[in-house]
């Protein structure tokens, strides 16, 4: 009889040890960061600006999607003979970044940071050829609106001179500076700054 009671106790132990090996909630907060999207932020694969002549042209302009720069394609309409204005076509690229997103951009998660307020201009009297001045100094914008507007333009041959480069200034006096629009950039365009260098 003593012996059947240990065996039982024996039993009812096990039974209580084995209950811990389960997996318990924890009250300690976790934070792994966001979830994962299965938003598929894709490249495009438009045409440039200066591929055709006049009237409507197939443009790529870098939007923001789970934090990062995605392609996405536009198109601009430009006069005849606009084709070789190059801050005409800066500023209808801008007009791109800035304008509201299509259902189907924001259903796939496509945000941006440029605004309808942001305008660019050619250069002044002294600035190279291939300059571009933006109403607002570069360094006052945010870091995604920078980076949109630097590698949108440097994504155009149009605009830049071939070299995966843009030059830009402000408004004032402020140095031009040559930002390349890097792969940092395009991973990181909220912490990685675009590379730039000051424009004798």
């Amino acid at each position: 009889m003593r012996r059947h009671a240990r065996l039982l106790g024996l039993l009812g132990l096990s039974a209580v040890l084995l209950s811990g090996c389960g997996i318990r909630s924890t009250e300690v907060p976790t934070d792994f960061g966001a979830a994962p999207t299965r938003v598929g932020c894709s490249l495009s694969g438009a045409d440039d600006v200066g591929a055709r002549a006049g009237g409507e042209f197939p443009v790529q302009v870098f939007l923001v999607c789970t934090s990062q720069l995605v392609t996405v394609d536009r198109t601009v309409t430009l006069d005849r003979g606009a084709t070789s204005d190059r801050a005409a076509i800066a500023q209808q690229l801008l007009t791109q970044l800035a304008r509201p997103l299509t259902a189907a951009e924001k259903q796939a998660g496509y945000t941006t940071d440029v605004t309808a307020a942001t305008k660019v201009s050619g250069p002044r009297k002294g600035d190279p050829a291939d300059a571009l001045r933006l109403n607002t100094p570069p360094d006052a914008l945010s870091p995604y609106t920078l980076a949109q507007i630097v590698c949108t333009f440097a994504n155009s041959k149009v605009t830049t001179d071939g070299s995966e480069h843009v030059v830009l200034g402000g408004p004032g006096d402020d140095p031009l500076r040559s930002y390349a629009c890097s792969d940092a950039v395009k991973a990181r365009p909220g912490v990685a700054p675009a590379p730039a260098q000051t424009v004798g």
